[in-house]
This record gives structure tokens, sequence and C-alpha cells, in this order.
């Protein structure tokens, strides 16, 4: 296992899990969560899911387990297939794995210098190359505008639009040497982690993703079943905390005809969870994390 799984034991916990239940973790990643919860199942099943083929190595053998190299998205469909519908608990860690961040050939790091890949699904068509030399000077604006919550988004796009004019960007040490001036100074590192935050997000349709599993949550959990949410920016957060809230990403409490508010779920934690300076001292990766714990009603 080479994740140090984040809030392990709030999130496990949080689960409440039943002995013969079944249960999903839709980031298998390292395989740290779902080893905690298969301890506590007796007869039930556990289900997980990731695209990423890395993740395959680290199946566990176990006769209630079954991991399925898949995004999230599909969640649904394999229960289906799987005959494992309704469940009793979701788990989702959205962050990337530590494995994923120290591959520099992945792209994810922009400590590492390796080709701008960021792909999530090695199969996939489109990846971080792709998105800086194609894509337009508009669409780069918005992408990182929005994904990364980046103020200079218009001068950010319009240095990689002139500069690939002369030469295909393929590198992250390219890239950051083409967009470097914009980064204030001593906050370089946060202005990268940004820049490579909206163009992960863009390459891998995690907001997309997100979405489709919190719509399908609703649809695969029983009555009483529990969803664990782990976010690591705000773009994250801010979907799972509406959608608990009110059963819509724009945060609108819907009502009944008789002004009764339209819920799905209960929070559990009604404050965010988030790691303890100890957690956060042994895993650097931890400080950004926010857990979200809700009840299907």
């Amino acid at each position: 296992m080479y994740h140090k799984p984040v809030l392990l034991k709030e999130a496990i916990e949080g689960l409440n899990i039943k002995s013969g239940g079944i249960y999903v973790d839709v980031t298998f990643g390292g395989g740290g969560h779902s080893a905690e919860i298969l301890k506590k199942l007796k007869k039930g099943k556990l289900i997980a899911f990731d695209q990423d083929e890395d993740a395959q190595k680290n199946k566990i053998e176990d006769e209630k387990f079954i991991l399925i190299k898949q995004n999230f998205r599909y969640m649904k469909n394999f229960l289906r297939l799987y005959n494992s519908l309704p469940v009793d608990g979701i788990i989702a860690d959205l962050g990337i794995s530590s494995h994923q961040i120290d591959s520099a050939e992945r792209g994810f790091s922009f400590r590492y210098d390796g080709a701008l890949d960021l792909r999530m699904d090695k199969q996939s068509a489109l990846n971080a190359k792709k998105v800086i030399n194609d894509y337009s000077e508009e669409n780069l604006k918005n992408i990182f505008f929005e994904y990364g919550e980046i103020k200079e988004s218009s001068r950010l796009a319009k240095a990689i639009v002139q500069s690939r004019k002369n030469k295909t960007i393929n590198k992250v040490d390219e890239l950051k040497s083409i967009i470097g001036f914009l980064a204030p100074k001593g906050k370089e590192n946060t202005f990268f982690a940004k820049v490579f935050q909206a163009l992960r997000i863009e390459v891998n349709n995690e907001l997309g993703a997100l979405k489709e599993l919190l719509l399908q949550s609703v649809d695969v959990l029983k009555t009483g079943g529990r969803l664990a949410v782990i976010s690591y920016h705000s773009l994250e957060d801010r979907l799972v905390k509406n959608f608990i809230k009110t059963g819509n990403f724009e945060g609108e409490l819907k009502k009944d005809f008789y002004g009764n508010p339209v819920l799905l779920f209960d929070a559990i934690n009604k404050k965010v969870i988030q790691p303890g300076e100890t957690e956060i001292m042994n895993n650097n990766r931890a400080r950004s994390a926010k857990l979200r714990i809700a009840e299907k009603i």
C-alpha cells in the first residue's frame, strides 16, 4: 500500500459499517480505506473503483472484495452488473495519491520535470499537453480562472498561446519557464499548484465525474445509507456541501407544495471535519483535506 489515507479513522467511523453490509470505495488508490472497511466486514461485500492501472497492483486478496478498473462515474451500472444494489455506504477520497504525485512521468507534480500528462486513466485521449497546445486562448483563460481560481488567467493564457507559436510545449519545466513571470514573489509554489490543479481537473473532467457520483449516490444508497467524501479544494468541497445540504449543486433549497424543504441527505457532521496537527505533521498532503458525511433520508 503506497498511499497514506487521510482522515482514515474519521471516514470509516462516519460510514457506520455493518458487518454484513455492501460498501463502495470509489477511489481505491493505495487501498487504505478499503483495507479498513474489509476489517469490519464479516460477510458483507466491498466493491472498489479505480481507473488508474497502477492501483490494480494494490488489489486486496479477499473473497468479499471486487476491484473494478473504471472511473467512478460508472458506479451505478457496475453495481447493477454485480447485483449489489442498494448499498449501505460509499466512500470517496478525491485526492491524487502520493504515488501519482511522486511518479514524474505522470506529470502530476510541478516539482518534477516530466511530460505534460496528468491523466488518471492512461488510456484517455486527452492529456495536459493537448490542452496547453491545442485549446484556444479563451478556453485556457476560462479553465485557469474557473478550475484554478487564478486572477491572472488572461495573461497566463496569452503567454502560453504566444509561446506555443514558436514551438510545441511538451514538458513541465518548459511550461513553468513560460508562465513563471506571473507567479507572485514567494508564492511560486502556490501559483504552480493552482495551474496544475486546473489542468488536472480539465484533463480528467473531475468536477463532472464528482457531480455524477453525487447524483448516483442518491439512487444506489439505501435509506439510512452513508456517504463520506474527502475533498481537497474549494471547488470540490462546495459541490459536496451544497449537494448534501440542498440536493443540488447550486445550494438552493427547493420546497414542496406545502413549503417543506425537499431534502435527500441529512448531514452527519454539521461542521466540516479536518485533520488535526499531528496528522498534518505526519502527512503534509492532508493539510487541505475536508471530510463531509451524510445519511440518505
